[in-house]
């Protein structure tokens, strides 16, 4: 189980990292083991969020740890945002959702795209979870394809009144701010903070998930929205705006995957060690063998990958299709690692007595969001080619 963690390092990583990410990593992980571990399961069984968490997510520098201190953040390096990240998705990919859209696509545009004044009402508050975000890109019609979206506002006075729709928004049921993308009357996509209680503004939660069952997750509905012109954000503008928030948060995935790896990996493990059958424990049996020591090779490479693409991040040199390759490789790389964990345990891993089942269902929404496994091929492709295949 999640509280007799050990983190596998068969490379000796750890001599890579310094001692703070060390200390961020062991924090981190203690805060999972004792306020995730315990009650995650029964929450995901419910397919209720547990919003007693989001004080604590503030409390430990989950939310936008790479923002400057000056506006409430803990001006740490991507390293460590990747490592927080990491850790509270071992937990649950739902609770790291929470935390990274929070961070990289809320904190993030404001503090890069937004006007001093927005930064210093909005940033300090969304760090300590005093209040939160969600991010509205994706519509109903337009997912891969965000520059096909129909949201859009027209000039009024001092205001702009918007119209449109978003969905399979994480945080939208209970968020206080939206930061929306919408076209303006050129069709130019612009970014606009929405504030809960504006009229025309509803947040119908989407029910019925298989899926990030312990993460809130619905739809941005604009009707008729007035949105004060002070509340676009005026840094940039364009496609790429939005797109700059999504490699954050997908560099966040690449790290976070990781941890749901492990997870898998250490469950399986254990349990191997303890189940006998034949005479003898089945981790002396060659078959098992075979999937531990694959899951460790694969967890090993996709630290490797992270910690690399880290260190781009943090001298600025990560391009997007680096990142592309990391989301799609690390999250292909957990999904196999819970399926083959899962037979591990045998029937055993199905029950929510054990984290594999949760975790493998969680992945599926983790391999779509952000861009889907396809998707970041194509990124890659373009890339290597010059050829745009989408």
């Amino acid at each position: 189980m999640s509280e007799n963690f050990t983190s596998p390092d068969f490379y000796n990583i750890d001599e890579l990292l310094s001692e703070e990410h060390k200390l961020i990593r062991e924090s981190t992980r203690q805060w999972v083991s004792k306020s995730v571990s315990p009650i995650i399961e029964e929450y995901a069984q419910k397919a209720e969020f547990p919003s007693h968490l989001i004080k604590e997510l503030g409390e430990i520098g989950a939310f936008g740890p790479y923002i400057p201190d000056k506006y409430g953040g803990a001006g740490l390096d991507q390293i460590s945002y990747g490592i927080m990240m990491q850790e509270i998705e071992r937990g649950d990919s739902g609770i790291r959702s929470t935390s990274s859209v929070q961070s990289s696509l809320v904190m993030y545009p404001i503090w890069k795209f937004g006007s001093d004044e927005q930064k210093e009402k909005y940033l300090p508050k969304l760090a300590t979870g005093e209040i939160m975000g969600c991010f509205g890109l994706t519509e109903p019609d337009h997912g891969s394809n965000p520059s096909g979206m129909i949201s859009n506002f027209k000039s009024d006075g001092d205001d702009v009144i918007l119209n449109g729709a978003k969905m399979w928004i994480s945080n939208s049921p209970f968020a206080d701010i939206a930061i929306v993308w919408a076209k303006d009357k050129n069709k130019r996509i612009h970014g606009l903070i929405v504030e809960r209680g504006m009229d025309g503004f509803t947040t119908p939660e989407t029910h019925n998930k298989w899926s990030l069952r312990a993460s809130s997750t619905g739809e941005l509905i604009f009707n008729n929205v007035r949105v004060p012109k002070k509340n676009i954000l005026p840094g940039k503008s364009g496609l790429g705006a939005p797109l700059m928030c999504l490699d954050s948060a997908r560099y966040g995935i690449s790290w976070g995957a990781i941890g749901v790896a492990m997870d898998c990996y250490n469950t399986a493990l254990k349990y191997s060690l303890e189940r006998v059958q034949f005479g003898k424990p089945i981790a002396a049996k060659q078959l098992q063998q075979k999937k531990l020591a694959e899951m460790l090779t694969e967890i090993t490479k996709a630290q490797l990958l992270s910690w690399k693409l880290g260190k781009l991040k943090n001298e600025d040199k990560a391009t997007s299709a680096q990142i592309s390759l990391a989301k799609r490789n690390n999250v292909d790389m957990a999904m196999n690692i819970a399926r083959d964990a899962r037979q591990v345990l045998g029937g055993m891993g199905i029950t929510g007595d054990f984290s594999i089942m949760r975790h493998m269902m969680n992945l599926e929404s983790v391999i779509t969001y952000e861009g889907t496994h396809d998707i970041h091929l194509l990124i890659l492709g373009n890339e290597i080619t010059g050829h745009n295949a989408f």
